[in-house]
């Protein structure tokens, strides 16, 4: 599975996604993929991502198997639980 965290830099939001980011590494030891959704517009069209930030789960063939929207990010063990 991938894991990747959806979000802009320079945001009011960064900050807390960064600390969450951090957080989860710390927790878990393993990193989470970030994108820059003005970088790779396609794969956010793909995706129908519009909100920022998003951490989006993907299956073995792209497929969504999780994805948290907005401000309020997911508990650190629901993401985990992905990324054994």
């Amino acid at each position: 599975m991938r894991t990747i965290c959806i979000y802009r830099d320079n945001q009011d939001y960064t900050r807390s996604v960064n600390e969450w980011l951090e957080n989860f590494y710390r927790q878990t030891g393993k990193q989470i993929e970030t994108m820059d959704p003005d970088v790779d517009t396609g794969f956010c069209k793909a995706y129908d991502i519009v909100e920022y930030p998003t951490i989006l789960v993907l299956g073995e063939r792209g497929e969504v198997v999780s994805m948290w929207r907005g401000r309020n990010l997911p508990l650190i063990n629901e993401v985990s639980y992905y990324t054994i």
